[in-house]
C-alpha cells in the first residue's frame, strides 16, 4: 500500500514529465515555417566549363542554416548560411543551363525555389594562353551604410574577357559579366572600412592581376560611434641584402586621446604589436617591417589601433605587398 506522500510524489513526477513532454512537443512544432525564397539570383559563366551562381540572403523566423543550389532541378551544391555564392564546375562548353537556389533552416524546412536563372557556357578556347590585363581606375562610393557601387576600366584579353570578379580583401564576393564594368554590392556593415579589388577572367579560367585597391568606408548608423580605423595606409618594399623592408605609413584616427600601439596583421593573422619607443607620434605614423621570405612571396597587410580605453579599434583598409625578385 502506497503512503499518501508517495502517491503525491508520483503524481508530481508525472505532472512534471507531461509538462516537459508538452514543452518539447511545442518546441518541435514551433518551427514549421519555411524560409523565404532567395531573391536576386544571378549566374555568370566563369569559363567554358564553370558557372558562378550568386543570390541575396533569405529570411526565416528561426534562422537560415544553409542554401542548396540546383541545376535543372538536381541539387549540385550546398553552402553554409554566410556564403551567398558558389562555383559550379564540370559543365559542358557551349551549353545552356538553368539554376535555382533554396534556403533551409535547422528544422529541415526548405524554401520554395528561387526564380530560375539561365546561363550559357562559352565555346572552349584551347588557344587562349594569355591571362587578361588587369582592370584599371577602380573607383566607387558608399550609397548607404550597407551598399556601395564600384566601376572600373575594362580589361583586354587575346580571346575575350568572360567575367569580372570583385574581391573584398582576399575573398571573392561578387562577379559580373565580361561586358559589364560596374557592380553594386549590398549586405555590408555600417561604419566599416572595406578594401575592394577587381580581377578579369577569360574563358580558359585565367585571372588577371588585381586592379588598384580601393578603400570605402560605409557611413555609421545613426547614433553609432565614429570609425576608429586608420586611413591612407601606404606601403613600399625594398631589398636589403637577404632581407626585405616593408615601409608602412598611415593617418591616425581621431580617438580623443593618444594611441599607444597598433596591431599589425599579415594574411589575416596578428604578427606584431607596434609600440612606440618614446612619445607616440601625432598625425601620420610610420613603421618598418623586416621580412626574410623568398622573393615573390605575397602578403596581405592591415593594422588596427589600441584605443585610449584599452580596447582595439577598427581595422584599416588592406594592402597587398609582393617581395621583389
Amino acid at each position: 500500500m502506497q503512503r499518501p506522500h508517495a502517491r503525491t510524489a508520483l503524481a508530481c513526477s508525472a505532472a512534471l514529465l507531461m509538462a516537459a513532454l508538452t514543452s518539447c512537443a511545442g518546441s518541435a512544432e514551433a518551427d514549421t515555417r519555411k524560409p523565404t525564397a532567395p531573391q536576386g539570383v544571378t549566374a555568370q559563366a566563369g569559363s567554358a566549363t564553370s558557372a558562378h551562381v550568386m543570390w541575396e540572403q533569405a529570411s526565416d523566423d528561426k534562422g537560415i542554416t544553409g542554401y542548396d543550389v540546383y541545376r535543372e532541378g538536381t541539387k549540385v551544391a550546398s553552402v553554409p548560411p554566410a556564403k551567398l555564392m558558389t562555383d559550379i564546375d564540370g559543365l559542358t562548353a557551349s551549353t545552356a543551363y538553368t539554376f535555382t537556389v533554396r534556403a533551409r533552416d535547422a528544422a529541415g524546412n526548405r524554401s520554395a525555389p528561387s526564380a530560375a536563372v539561365a546561363v550559357t557556357t562559352p565555346a572552349p578556347t584551347p588557344a587562349d594562353e594569355e591571362p587578361p590585363t588587369g582592370p584599371v581606375k577602380l573607383r566607387g562610393e558608399a550609397e548607404s551604410g550597407r551598399t556601395v557601387t564600384l566601376s572600373w576600366g575594362g580589361s583586354t584579353d587575346d580571346v575575350g574577357v568572360t567575367s569580372y570578379d570583385v574581391y573584398q580583401e582576399d575573398s571573392r564576393i561578387h562577379s559580373v559579366a565580361g561586358t559589364e564594368t560596374t557592380a553594386r554590392l549590398t549586405g555590408l556593415r555600417p561604419g566599416t572600412v572595406y578594401t575592394f579589388t577587381v580581377r578579369a577572367r577569360d574563358a580558359a579560367d585565367r585571372s588577371s592581376p588585381d586592379s588598384n585597391a580601393l578603400d570605402l568606408t560605409t557611413p555609421s548608423a545613426s547614433g553609432a560611434p565614429a570609425s576608429t580605423a586608420p586611413t591612407g595606409l601606404r606601403t613600399s618594399t625594398s631589398a636589403d641584402g637577404g632581407e626585405f623592408l616593408v615601409d608602412l605609413s598611415w593617418d591616425q584616427p581621431d580617438t580623443g586621446g593618444t594611441i599607444p600601439a597598433y596591431q599589425l596583421f599579415l594574411n589575416g593573422k596578428m604578427t606584431t604589436t607596434i609600440v612606440w619607443g618614446g612619445t607616440p607620434p601625432t598625425g601620420r605614423a610610420t613603421y618598418r617591417l623586416t621580412l626574410t621570405d623568398p622573393p615573390g612571396t605575397r602578403y596581405s597587410l592591415k593594422i588596427r589601433p589600441k584605443l585610449p580605453d584599452g580596447k582595439w579599434g577598427d581595422f584599416s583598409g588592406q594592402r597587398t605587398v609582393v617581395l621583389p625578385g
